[in-house]
């Protein structure tokens, strides 16, 4: 008997930590970086519904792309529905649709400003965090004050919105991932699926951050693109690289903390970017500026294949679909 409460002791042990990875990143990572972002976004709606100045609505308004930025990289679960992501934050906008979109609402000033389900079924392109930001810094979209600042207003209570769905929403998802491989669960049919799903998202983020985020403005050596940047106005191009690393670097050690060359890789990336001078990565017009963000984008490039290596070989995951791909 006493070898058999042994063996059962022993499976449950084994059971309890094939889940223990998955559970660290949900639990200390992705609840709490949502935590963050409804309790940011609730912040800024706030202050809009006391004062829709664009003075006003700065300091918050950094305060909720700090904290979208940190947890941007998942494309998995609630953010996936009702074009959520890309109502968060609709870039790149290659067609300039958002700031067009924009201003002809600022000139029709449509009841649809201040109803909130009304203003939920527009365009995501003006909507979220670059909508927010060509209202409160220069961009481009004028208009009469008084409108701008109920846009303003109904913007921020719809990014509240979304991100308080969202959270709320984490819950139940989070049971799905936590239970991989429960009756029922048809979602992830094992753990191995629930860790595959997280594993993708950092390396799908890595690849956004190294092609996209940097890859843009770098565009070419004879063609350099350093308005495609993103979030210029609100000067956010590379507090968005480092926070989206950070991020991923906190989901990557959730999931296998022994992984001290993964590790290493996302801290020398970290580094480069806090010790990178150059906030919306202008300098990748000039030689000297450009040689410093290929750098840069190098060194997460080769946090993904590090990644891929340690933490990917360790629990025999690959590379899986992921809902940005063929975009």
């Amino acid at each position: 008997m006493a070898r058999i409460a042994l063996i059962v002791s022993l499976a449950a042990m084994l059971a309890a930590s094939a889940h223990a990875d998955t559970a660290e990143a949900v639990n200390d990572v992705i609840l709490p970086a949502y935590d963050e972002l409804a309790e940011k976004t609730t912040a800024l709606a706030d202050t809009a519904a006391v004062d829709c100045s664009a003075d006003a609505l700065r300091d918050p308004y950094q305060a909720a792309w700090d904290a979208w930025a940190s947890i941007d990289y998942l494309a998995i679960g609630p953010i996936q529905q009702n074009g959520r992501a890309l109502a968060m934050s609709f870039w790149p906008d290659t067609k300039n649709s958002g700031r067009r979109a924009q201003q002809a609402l600022v000139d029709a000033a449509p009841p649809a400003i201040d109803d909130p389900q009304a203003f939920a079924d527009l365009s995501v392109a003006l909507r979220g965090l670059g909508g927010l930001e060509r209202l409160i810094y220069p961009s481009g979209v004028e208009g009469d004050e008084a409108v701008l600042c109920r846009l303003r207003a109904a913007t921020a209570a719809d990014l509240a919105r979304m991100a308080g769905e969202i959270r709320t929403e984490w819950d139940d998802y989070a049971s799905m991932l936590l239970d991989a491989g429960d009756a029922g669960n048809t979602t992830y049919l094992t753990a191995d699926e629930a860790r595959q799903a997280l594993f993708t998202q950092v390396m799908a983020g890595l690849e956004h951050t190294a092609d996209t985020r940097l890859g843009r403005p770098l565009g070419t050596f004879d063609k350099p693109r350093p308005e495609r940047a993103e979030a210029i106005p609100a000067g956010r191009s590379l507090r968005n690289v480092r926070l989206s690393l950070e991020g991923m670097r906190d989901l990557a050690m959730a999931l296998y903390p022994d992984a001290p060359l993964t590790r290493a890789a996302f801290d020398r990336a970290i580094g480069l970017a806090d010790d990178l001078d150059d906030p919306v990565l202008a300098g990748v017009a000039e030689p000297a500026g450009r040689l410093k963000v290929e750098i840069l984008q190098q060194a997460v490039r080769a946090t993904r294949e590090t990644m891929q290596a340690e933490i990917g070989g360790a629990l025999g995951l690959s590379v899986g679909f992921n809902s940005k791909d063929g975009d």
